[in-house]
């Protein structure tokens, strides 16, 4: 059977996504970021800071979109090639528009306030980036590196992107003052909280279920996760009677489905998760289009 190449309810969808999050993120880039002369991180600060560079040393104005577009060149090759088409091809889609909406949207203050900028501009950021990560797409630059690294290489990326990040801001304190770079980390940080609050795909749970009917439980966690699980035999302590473990690592974003479905079919299941920081093994991962 083939798969369709475009799906027209689901892939609509996925565009008007995208559309929201390039006009949320070009929106914050014309008021909270140049109002506070910020830079975002990865290739938006990139290019911020070379706008910022040649409006310096040049006096000379130039359009956001064909620098946003260059640096995204190479990024955007290792996304095809080893993330997923489909998915390249949106987040190609989603680096345009913010390019395009940033060029046409005039530039606006809000506030004078820099901490308020600082704090509320990266709330927006975080915010347009887990939307357009929840339709599988991306915001071009480092994202594209981050992903593949987390998704195909199984490493954890922040330090990578932190490293980026790093020399931008230390090349903006060096050309425009070190209180705009400060400013900028607090950016940063408020919207990477922002996304690891919104968009758990990467983050998992360790699911400790203590019930009767451990193949019940096992098979509703492969049924919405395609996770397995592990039953352990177990004895409670007051009663004394066998009861059943059922051990599994899941999904973040699949806990509140997986328990509530769990606590539907078996009321008397006592479940606990835990945060997992680290994880060796197999672990199933649905493939990026």
């Amino acid at each position: 059977m083939e798969t369709k190449i475009f799906d027209l309810k689901k892939d609509t969808k996925r565009i008007l996504v995208i559309i929201i999050a390039a006009l949320l993120m070009a929106v914050n880039i014309k008021t909270f970021v140049q109002a506070g002369n910020l830079l975002p991180g990865g290739a938006t600060g990139l290019t911020l800071l070379i706008q910022r560079a040649v409006k310096l040393f040049f006096d000379l104005d130039i359009p956001y979109s064909p620098i946003n577009i260059l640096l995204n060149a190479i990024p955007a090759f290792i996304g095809f090639k080893f993330i997923g088409k489909k998915f390249t091809i949106y987040s190609c889609l989603m680096i345009f528009l913010v390019g395009l909406f940033a060029d046409l949207i005039p530039a606006y203050t809000i506030t004078d306030d820099v901490l308020l900028v600082s704090i509320f501009g990266g709330i927006i950021n975080g915010a347009a980036i887990s939307i357009c990560l929840s339709v599988e797409a991306t915001s071009g630059g480092t994202d594209f590196i981050a992903i593949y690294m987390s998704e195909k290489k199984h490493m954890d990326s922040w330090n990578f992107v932190l490293g980026i990040n790093a020399v931008i801001l230390s090349v903006a304190g060096l050309l425009f003052g070190w209180d705009k770079a400060l400013y900028s980390i607090i950016f940063q940080y408020v919207s990477t909280q922002m996304i690891h609050l919104l968009f758990q795909h990467y983050q998992k749970e360790t699911l400790l279920v203590v019930t009767k009917h451990p193949e019940l439980v096992s098979e509703i966690i492969h049924a919405k996760s395609h996770h397995g699980a592990t039953i352990i035999k177990a004895e409670g302590s007051y009663e004394h009677k066998e009861t059943f473990i059922v051990y599994s690592v899941i999904g973040k974003d699949q806990y509140i489905s997986i328990v509530s479905i769990i606590k539907q079919e078996d009321p008397d299941a006592f479940i606990n998760t835990i945060d997992t920081e680290s994880l060796t093994g197999r672990f199933f991962h649905k493939k990026t289009e």
